[in-house]
């Protein structure tokens, strides 16, 4: 899994909580979207955890590129904001589910688990992105 977020806190917070659990293995972090492009081409994750606002290219720019890539990572978009518009623009930009940042701890695991059954490929097994 790639973490995209421009908060080093979230990002570090994120990781530490996600580490926690045997089958998902974060391999990297990038704080824009064009860093979140370039690494996803050289680490080739599974997921890519990716915020909707950031400086520089946003999240849902991001979105839409990677998912013009061949063999695209799922992406699930997080923001502060669980609008509904921000939910209506992340799935128009490619995005294949959303998470609001105030539901993360709650919802991530159970959230990233069901995308991975949906989109029928398994969570990470250790060692794979």
């Amino acid at each position: 899994m790639l973490l995209v977020d421009d908060s080093p806190t979230f990002l570090e917070q994120a990781r530490a909580w996600l580490s926690r659990e045997s089958d998902i293995e974060v391999v990297g972090s990038a704080v824009s979207g064009d860093e979140a492009i370039a690494l996803v081409k050289q680490l080739n994750p599974r997921v890519v955890l990716m915020d909707i606002a950031m400086p520089g290219m946003n999240g849902l720019e991001a979105t839409r590129r990677l998912k013009l890539l061949a063999g695209p990572p799922l992406v699930m978009m997080v923001s502060l904001d669980g609008d509904p518009a921000h939910r209506t623009a992340a799935a128009a930009a490619g995005a294949d589910g959303f998470l609001c940042k105030a539901d993360f701890a709650a919802a991530v695991l159970s959230t990233l688990r069901a995308l991975c059954r949906e989109s029928n490929e398994p969570p990470a097994e250790p060692g794979a992105a």
